[in-house]
């Protein structure tokens, strides 16, 4: 019997849905960090930062590995071989008698992840391209971001009902789910014909191509940074929240508020898109964040005791400008590299996801209390950013004034 295709709403949504594996494994326990530090005795309070990094630093691993099985074996495949792996970690989680199994169990779990990260994005360039592409990105990021906007709510609702454990035992169960509702509704996006001879000599040609072309290379880089300010903001919001806002049982539902930020963004992204190139919104939403971020630390420094008002008025405002930088940064790094989708966006999401683990953690692991060492990450990381980007344009035009003049 045939698989039948999907609507665009559904294709849209089934993406989602697996790609917020991994934004439902960090935001869904963020309420329950602190509780599984006391349970596991960890005694370093910024080291339950690590229950979040984990993850990413096995995706980092991951993502570098699922872009070639799919090139050769199809993309549905290699999300049922990375979901297996992610069931394990959580169930590793589940029983975990001490904080380094814990870990092992996050790292599995960010590595099985992984897949659905970069295979999903390998599967939206099958079907789409350029601007195209943006709009379905962003689409997904709309609905995706519910995701991390109501994951922490998820995670209070079943602390009340029972411990941390069963936090895992949600994921165990969404990722299931996730992939049986793949199985049943989506054909293979890539054809036979299409698929790659898995051999390291191309994944090593494909990772050659992607890192020297220069928009690709430049784009990652900068989605890779910016996305490491993110980590940091996400390893240290329930300190600076709950602990030193002071929002309590309240903390899901301003975490939410600030992730809802990204999602409205990315749905005016999907339209913006089609009216103006994807590099100017990237420079003004980063000249934004840097702009903003420069006045709330000149404030937050005139004014020690600067309340919750204000820094979540700076972070809706920072987090619209992400939500317009995730979803074009990833397009215009893949966007030159349609025929090597899958490594592409492997060599891509590698890179950027081990920037982002070691700018995130630097960040994170400077927590004293205080906003000031975030809003430190939010300006040096959108002042490199920025500078590469607009190093790209003029080099392009460089390039352009030359080309004339060579003929």
């Amino acid at each position: 019997m045939s698989v039948s295709r999907p609507s665009r709403i559904e294709f849209i949504t089934l993406m989602a849905a697996l790609m917020s594996m991994v934004a439902l494994s960090i935001d869904a326990m963020l309420p329950a960090i602190g509780l599984i530090g006391q349970d596991l005795a960890v005694e370093n309070p910024n080291d339950v930062q690590l229950i979040i990094s984990s993850v990413f630093l096995g995706m980092a691993f991951g993502l570098i590995v699922y872009g070639p099985i799919s090139d050769s074996f199809g993309r549905k495949n290699a999300i049922y071989l990375g979901v297996s792996i992610f069931l394990v970690g959580c169930l590793i989680s589940i029983f975990a008698q001490d904080f380094d199994q814990m870990l092992l169990g996050r790292i599995l779990q960010g590595f099985g992840a992984a897949a659905c990260r970069v295979v999903t994005i390998a599967m939206m360039r099958d079907k789409y391209a350029g601007k195209e592409m943006a709009k379905i990105m962003s689409l997904i990021m709309m609905v995706f971001i519910m995701v991390p906007a109501l994951a922490p709510s998820m995670g209070q609702l079943i602390l009340l009902f029972a411990d941390w454990h069963g936090i895992f035992v949600l994921l165990f169960s969404v990722a299931l789910l996730s992939t049986i509702w793949l199985y049943l509704r989506l054909d293979e996006t890539l054809a036979e014909d299409k698929r790659a001879p898995f051999s390291l000599s191309n994944i090593k040609l494909g990772m050659i191509e992607t890192i020297k072309h220069p928009e690709a290379r430049t784009y990652t880089l900068g989605a890779g940074i910016m996305f490491g300010a993110f980590v940091g903001y996400l390893s240290s919001s329930q300190q600076i929240l709950q602990v030193q806002f002071g929002t309590g049982e309240l903390f899901s539902v301003y975490f939410g508020a600030l992730a809802l930020a990204i999602g409205f963004s990315s749905f005016a992204n999907s339209k913006l898109v089609m009216r103006f190139s994807m590099e100017s919104l990237c420079i003004a939403a980063l000249l934004v964040v840097l702009s903003t971020s420069l006045i709330y630390l000149g404030y937050s420094q005139l004014n020690p005791n600067a309340g919750l008002t204000s820094f979540m008025l700076y972070m809706l405002s920072t987090f619209f400008c992400f939500g317009i930088l995730f979803g074009n940064f990833n397009s215009l790094a893949v966007h030159p590299l349609g025929h090597i989708a899958g490594v592409a966006t492997s060599v891509i999401s590698t890179v950027q996801t081990f920037i982002s683990v070691f700018v995130g953690t630097y960040v994170g692991q400077h927590y004293d209390g205080t906003v000031t060492p975030l809003i430190f990450g939010f300006i040096a990381c959108s002042s490199v950013t920025l500078t590469l980007v607009l190093w790209l344009r003029y080099s392009q035009k460089k390039a352009l004034q030359q080309a004339p003049s060579a003929n």
